[in-house]
């Protein structure tokens, strides 16, 4: 049917995209759409003798200070934040004295960040 859309495309692991797609009667419309694959930030929250803190709780700020997403550390200290834009975030750790650190992210890419808390083990 002719007429102006909105063509939506996505898959996981890649951020979504839409595109405005025109359709012309009795004709066939062939529209690419490209999805760039959404950034992975990960790391590890350790004491400050370097051990692993389990159970401390991350959280992901955008450069406006806006949450983006809190987790909980696993056994190992480990935190992931995944399909996320390029620009400029904030991660705070806390569960002890807690600590900010500010980082760029670049779009499709892993970005790995430790935190050391403010304790000794």
């Amino acid at each position: 049917m002719a007429g102006e859309y909105t063509l939506a495309a996505s898959a996981p692991a890649f951020r979504p995209a839409a595109l405005p797609v025109t359709v012309q009667a009795a004709r066939e419309t062939r529209q690419d759409v490209e999805l760039a694959g959404g950034a992975v930030l990960r790391g590890t929250v350790r004491a400050g003798g370097g051990r692993p803190v389990e159970d401390a709780r991350v959280t992901l700020l955008d450069a406006a200070g806006n949450v983006v997403d809190t987790l909980t550390t696993g056994g190992d200290g480990t935190f992931r934040f995944v399909d996320l834009s390029s620009g400029e975030y904030t991660v705070i750790a806390a569960g002890y004295p807690p600590v900010a650190t500010v980082l760029q992210v670049a779009g499709g890419g892993r970005t790995e960040r430790d935190l050391q808390l403010g304790h000794e083990d």
